[in-house]
């Protein structure tokens, strides 16, 4: 510890450094004390970690759970409607996120297959066809345009219902639930009654796949006898949300971001090359899955301190990831920089099974877009664009944006 700061009372969540920025308060703590203790809304003495030595250090000792069915769930914000601390919350079937091994093991080892780097590769040019017929339809348009309504969701979405075999008529069903469950004010009525709908959907498009399977990821799944309908269904619900959510973010947040670099944008135009270093710093940059929980099982010496038993431990990836201590001049974005290392997919066993295609989306959503609308820019002042502050996943509700010519 540098320099005593105050003990938070609650997690500091308003964006006043900038849109792309950590809270000031959680920066000034991961610099003072990267594992600082936290009073939570309802008195538990929790803490919160900051640090990128300490947060991978964390996320691969399997001792901090992951599951939510342990203890009390303590939420480290107010939130109208919501209490302070709940029950524990039984296990949901197949939402294997929030499981420790072996439970974890057993269903994530179900899928390494599907999202190899060599099977994603493969992908790749369809992943490209696809942002560009979307790029068309955009293009067809009348600007001003909302990005993330004609562009940035629809790649996403489209890519991530091919894989699984979700018919993609069905997007506005998916949609509207897996946005109702990650508004962070909801309450605990709504999001239960928003996986409800969106589980009993799920539930009933594999159970159609068991019957008569397609080649597709859930078909797939649903041909293993030893998996049951309510856990495909939880497989089901966890692929489609992050399938789609972080990286429609990440694509819309990006643009932004770029937008208000312009000479980082320019680079990147002049040189296409850069794209994947790139994209590996926007997600540095931007880390729009940022607060991660985890429940201490024994007490564990971090970082300097010792979390005891019981403990609910709040992690910030963004905060993680701006660390002075892991990246040179962290708060600045730099597109040549080698950003590899970065944790914006987490670490250790719940290290993102998805992030390759990710990557490929992300690569061939900017560089078509770049390239197709090459005087892009926001149609409305960068102040008013509407963030995500109330939403799990950050990013821009919206994105209006404007532009001159569009290239074929």
């Amino acid at each position: 510890m540098s320099r005593t700061v105050p003990i938070p009372q609650g997690l500091p969540m308003e964006r006043d450094a900038g849109p792309f920025d950590p809270p000031r308060r959680i920066t000034r703590l991961r610099d003072a004390r990267p594992v600082s203790p936290m009073v939570f809304p309802d008195g538990h003495e929790g803490w919160i970690v900051t640090g990128y030595d300490a947060v991978r250090q964390l996320m691969a000792d399997t001792r901090f759970s992951s599951r939510q069915d342990l203890g009390i769930l303590h939420v480290p914000y107010e939130t109208p409607g919501m209490p302070a601390a709940t029950e524990p919350s039984p296990q949901v079937p197949g939402l294997f996120i929030a499981m420790d091994p072996p439970d974890h093991t057993r269903l994530r080892r179900k899928l390494t297959g599907a999202f190899t780097v060599r099977r994603m590769k493969q992908l790749e040019e369809h992943i490209i066809d696809i942002a560009e017929r979307q790029l068309d339809e955009m293009a067809r348009l009348t600007p001003p345009v909302d990005l993330v309504k004609e562009f940035a969701l629809p790649v996403p979405s489209l890519v991530i219902c091919e894989l699984l075999g979700v018919p993609y008529a069905d997007r506005e069903n998916f949609q509207v639930n897996t946005a109702k469950f990650l508004v962070k004010d909801q309450s605990l009525d709504e999001k239960i009654a928003a996986y409800g709908a969106l589980a009993a959907y799920l539930a009933e498009l594999v159970t159609q796949k068991r019957a008569a399977p397609g080649e597709d990821i859930l078909s797939d799944l649903a041909r293993q006898d030893d998996l049951t309908i309510e856990e495909l269904t939880g497989i089901a619900f966890l692929l489609l949300l992050a399938g789609h959510e972080t990286t429609a973010n990440m694509l819309a947040l990006g643009t932004f971001a770029l937008l208000e670099h312009p000479e980082q944008l320019a680079e990147l135009r002049a040189d296409p090359d850069l794209m994947p270093d790139a994209v590996e710093e926007l997600m540095r940059y931007l880390s729009v899955a940022d607060i991660f929980y985890r429940y201490a099982t024994e007490d564990i010496e971090l970082g300097g301190e010792t979390i005891g038993k019981g403990s609910t431990v709040v992690v910030s990836l963004l905060a993680a990831n701006r660390d002075p201590r892991r990246f040179d001049d962290p708060d600045t974005v730099d597109i040549r920089r080698k950003a590899r290392g970065h944790l914006t997919f987490g670490h250790g066993v719940h290290l993102c099974l998805g992030q390759q295609l990710a990557r490929i989306e992300m690569r061939a959503g900017f560089e078509g877009l770049l390239r197709r609308f090459p005087t892009l820019e926001l149609a409305i002042p960068a102040g008013d664009v509407k963030l995500k502050t109330d939403m799990n996943i950050y990013g821009v509700h919206e994105l209006p944006v404007t532009w001159t010519e569009a290239a074929r």
